[in-house]
This record gives structure tokens, C-alpha cells and sequence, in this order.
């Protein structure tokens, strides 16, 4: 098992498939598990693609902010940001 910084967000990954894998390295995760190792010219266009089509914050970011917007209602009451998820 390992910790990967999802931009910021820390999650804990099976290596089992990348035991080798290093401290700076990118790789694809799916399920919770690290699939493939990247080269950090394709990690970041990959990351840069995931941006623009929301899956970021989709994921990893303001849930309740992002279903207000998509609901083109505002943030209930008490859904700040700070409040955990």
C-alpha cells in the first residue's frame, strides 16, 4: 500500500501491480489500485484534460458547491466549504 496525492487529496492505493513504484512518479489509478506508471509529460495532460471536463472537482472537490451549480440552485445552508465531506 502506498499514499498518492491526488492534487492535494491524499488517498491510500494498492501497489500490488507497481510495487516498484517511486516517491515522484505518476501513475493511473483505478479502484484503488495504481494500474500504470506515467511519464510526467503525459500525467499532466492527462490531469489538465480532467480539469476541463470537471472530474477533478467531481471527485475529489466541493460536492455540495458542485450539485448547486449543476442544479443552478445556491449552496444550502450550512454546506460551506469548510464543512467536511
Amino acid at each position: 500500500m502506498g499514499t498518492v496525492d491526488f492534487g492535494g487529496v491524499l488517498k491510500e492505493v494498492c501497489l500490488e501491480y507497481l510495487p516498484d513504484l517511486e516517491v515522484g512518479e505518476y501513475t493511473i489509478v483505478h479502484v484503488g489500485f495504481a494500474l500504470q506508471r506515467l511519464d510526467e509529460e503525459s500525467a499532466l495532460q492527462s490531469l489538465e484534460l480532467y480539469r476541463k471536463l470537471g472530474a477533478l472537482e467531481e471527485e475529489f472537490g466541493d460536492q455540495w458547491g458542485l450539485a448547486a451549480r449543476q442544479a443552478g440552485e445556491r449552496r444550502p445552508p450550512g454546506t460551506d466549504e469548510r464543512t467536511p465531506r
